[in-house]
């Protein structure tokens, strides 16, 4: 079921009489992926759907960088060819590490799965300004500027949700269900006090974009970069507009050593890699320099009887397989159905709900296993030197493409994958348990202080 109205139209008769309460079926928190990927969902089966954005698209995000994976979620949504139009194709990624001899390709065409061999990199203002629209379109009902402060659950019977908009007009929002997409903001998570740190991966980012870097050639020019130094590891994403988007993911204790500006913090820290640096000899900042503090974190629970938990609102780990969009749009479309289960048949809510919460978890849980190595010489010798022996390059390809709910069968591989990794660790024990105290020290539980507000 689709509203009939054009988007904008759909917005105007969005708004309410100042402080009027307003009733809907499902309370969609956060325009972002998983927020209006799941407005669409439920709008398009006829439900009541408001969906709350704070800010006003389009609007600056950082992740921008796609999987291959997230290609079918956006034929479902009826969104394909507009994320085509703007997006910089993406054929694989290439690994650059000064401990080891020339970089390396992985092309994501080699997966297990042939059928998903590229990906895109967009610029997050238009993608998310795309999603949103879509969602509209579809029947969501969307207030942009609609800062959600507060909450009350009701025994049984929902919830009143309070916004400020950006006239400081107070609303309240009368709801059957609640969907928490507010990604980092994790407004339910804080609400419930359930929102942890996560110390195994105590880190730090900070970004910004520049004109004139030097690309791959060819098919390449669109690949995602990684590069490791001393400190951590960099992005590169190049942009189909012409600007890069570089970051630098690190450890704590380096970020915390800035004593000058956060423009020049960053381009000091770009020259300790000199194949970075090669990279941008030629480029210009054009951006802000933005940057955050510690940033993984995991809510102990993701969904309660009229409330769900969606991507960055339930956990957030580091981006260096790109797997933030496509997460958080995989869990809304498992989520659009838990919520449709819980409305409509109250007596399979149970299950649903527990459905949901396995794969909420799956995500996260098998990436990080790699994602906590990721800076190991043992994990970087393996993404260094691919070996495709019984199959393990392939799984670990599907792995970077995020194919790992569609039941591909990796996980025999995967657990072989992490065999080899830990009996190379055995090899090499000396370098493993140097760089297990090195990490150690690194994760330290410091109060990381964020050189400004923006998240990543």
């Amino acid at each position: 079921m689709t509203n009939p109205k054009g988007p904008m139209e759909a917005l105007n008769s969005a708004m309410a009489p100042p402080h009027a309460d307003i009733s809907c079926e499902i309370l969609v928190i956060g325009g972002g992926p998983a927020g209006s990927t799941i407005a669409t969902l439920l709008a398009e089966r006829g439900r009541n759907v408001v969906l709350l954005e704070k800010a006003t698209h389009p609007r600056f995000h950082i992740g921008e960088s796609l999987l291959p994976l997230n290609l079918p979620l956006f034929e479902q949504l009826g969104v394909r060819e507009e994320i085509e139009r703007i997006g910089m194709v993406k054929f694989g990624v290439e690994f650059v590490s000064p401990w080891h001899g020339d970089p390396v390709t992985l092309d994501f065409a080699n997966a297990w799965d042939k059928a998903f061999p590229y990906a895109y990199q967009v610029r997050r203002s238009d993608f998310d300004h795309i999603l949103f629209k879509n969602a509209v379109a579809k029947g969501a009902v969307a207030h942009e500027g609609c800062k959600v402060t507060g909450i009350e659950f009701h025994t049984g019977a929902g919830a009143t949700v309070t916004a400020v908009d950006e006239a400081q007009i107070t609303r309240q929002f009368r709801t059957q269900f609640v969907v928490d997409a507010s990604g980092r903001d994790t407004f339910l998570a804080n609400h419930f006090g359930i929102k942890k740190r996560d110390k195994k991966h105590n880190s730090a980012a900070i970004f910004g974009h520049f004109s004139g870097a030097t690309r791959l050639a060819g098919k390449a020019e669109g690949h995602i970069s990684i590069f490791w130094f001393d400190h951590g590891w960099f992005w590169f994403i190049p942009l189909s507009d012409g600007a890069t988007s570089i970051g630098a993911v690190c450890w704590p204790y380096y970020m915390k050593s800035r004593k000058t500006d956060p423009a020049q913090f960053f381009l000091d820290t770009i020259a300790l890699c000199p194949a970075l640096v090669e990279r941008l000899k030629d480029a210009q900042l054009i951006s802000p320099v933005t940057a955050t503090g510690n940033y993984s974190y995991t809510a102990s629970r993701t969904a309660g009887q009229n409330y769900l938990l969606l991507g960055d609102a339930f956990a957030f780990i580091d981006p260096v397989f790109s797997s933030g969009v496509f997460l958080a749009m995989n869990s809304a479309f498992i989520g659009a159905d838990t919520v449709a289960a819980c409305l409509d048949t109250p007596q399979q809510a149970a299950r649903a709900l527990k459905a949901f919460d396995a794969t909420m978890r799956r995500g996260p849980k098998i990436f990080s296993w790699f994602i906590y190595r990721v800076t190991t010489p043992t994990l970087r010798d393996l993404f260094l030197r691919p070996s495709n022996f019984f199959r393990l390059e392939e799984a670990m390809l599907s792995l970077l493409a995020g194919d790992i709910f569609r039941g591909t069968p990796l996980g025999l591989r995967l657990l072989v994958f992490k065999a080899v990794y830990y009996f190379n660790n055995l090899i090499h024990l000396k370098q493993s348990l140097t760089a297990w105290k090195k990490r150690k020290r690194a994760i330290r539980d410091l109060e990381t202080v964020a050189i400004t507000g923006q998240e990543i």
